[in-house]
């Protein structure tokens, strides 16, 4: 399946230009100048890591319409929608977050996701193949399931977790750039080319390793968002609604938006540990297992 989310895709992008911003500005290589300051370039890598971190999730909301041409329902055009927005509200009301808003995407696949700054700012949007192919009961719980998303603040928890990764990555490449300069090619005043590519290269392979504990909080999520859909909707709907995902076998989200969804794919070995959504035959299992704990 596809792996990369909006929110990382979005973060990486904002850290490589907040620190490209620093380096022009001069503030990143005043770290190095007198030999590398440990605690200096700490807080520097935290403000970087958990800046873009936070510039990502605040504009999460507006990436995903944007990306994903979701239309927003501002009034209900039809019963349709009607019983959508309905749906969403009373659910908001009994998980106790404010009403977000609530959109359609145009797309035959079967899914749905949630975003947003908090659990009172975000937005809960549905594909048009989900109002197509599924029951009421069914789509009822994947409303669910994104509402208990917001309730149980994944959201803001994946920027924290995003942000603590990125700062390390930040700080142990440019680490291991500062001692691969001056050790291996005896760079002697400031910091030499080796430095710039040595840290690419660190914060490249530190990238791919941080993205794994990011994806084993969402894989985590989804389990708890699954419980809080089978609350809000009924465990029997929900088990039902992820049959039928799994009997459709849904083509997953864009890259950006893979983890904000209801559906992931499934992989073995490695590729298992860079899987935004569990196996949907394990969540499955789980809720069954629940019931009869």
């Amino acid at each position: 399946m596809k792996r990369i989310l909006l929110f990382m895709g979005t973060n990486l992008a904002i850290v490589l230009m907040l620190s490209l911003t620093m380096r022009i500005l001069g503030v990143e290589p005043y770290l190095n100048a007198n030999g590398l300051n440990l605690t200096s370039l700490l807080i520097f890598a935290a403000v970087m890591g958990f800046g873009g971190s936070f510039i990502s999730l605040a504009i999460s909301k507006w990436m995903a319409k944007k990306s994903m041409g979701v239309q927003v329902i501002e009034s209900p055009a039809n019963s349709r929608e009607q019983w959508l927005v309905d749906t969403v509200r009373r659910y908001s009301e009994e998980a106790g977050i404010g009403m977000p808003e609530v959109g359609i995407f145009h797309s035959p696949d079967v899914n749905a996701f949630a975003t947003g700054m908090n659990k009172n700012s975000s937005l809960v949007a549905v594909s048009s193949g989900l109002l197509e192919q599924m029951t009421r009961e069914e789509a009822e719980a994947v409303i669910g399931h994104e509402v208990a998303h917001i309730a149980n603040g994944d959201m803001v928890t994946l920027a924290l977790i995003q942000g603590v990764v990125n700062t390390f990555v930040m700080f142990l490449s440019r680490v291991i750039g500062y001692v691969v300069d001056k050790v291996v090619f005896k760079t002697e005043n400031g910091t030499g080319p080796a430095f710039f590519v040595t840290m690419i290269i660190a914060e490249l392979v530190l990238g791919v390793l941080a993205s794994i504990i990011v994806m084993w909080f969402s894989r985590k999520r989804e389990f708890r968002a699954d419980s809080g859909g089978a609350r809000l909707a009924g465990r029997q709907n929900m088990i039902a609604a992820l049959e039928r995902l799994n009997s459709l076998n849904p083509a997953p989200l864009p890259d950006r938006m893979a983890a904000f969804g209801i559906s992931g794919g499934g992989a073995d070995g490695l590729k298992r540990l860079f899987l935004t959504h569990p196996p949907l035959n394990e969540r499955i299992q789980a809720l069954r297992e629940s019931v009869k704990g």
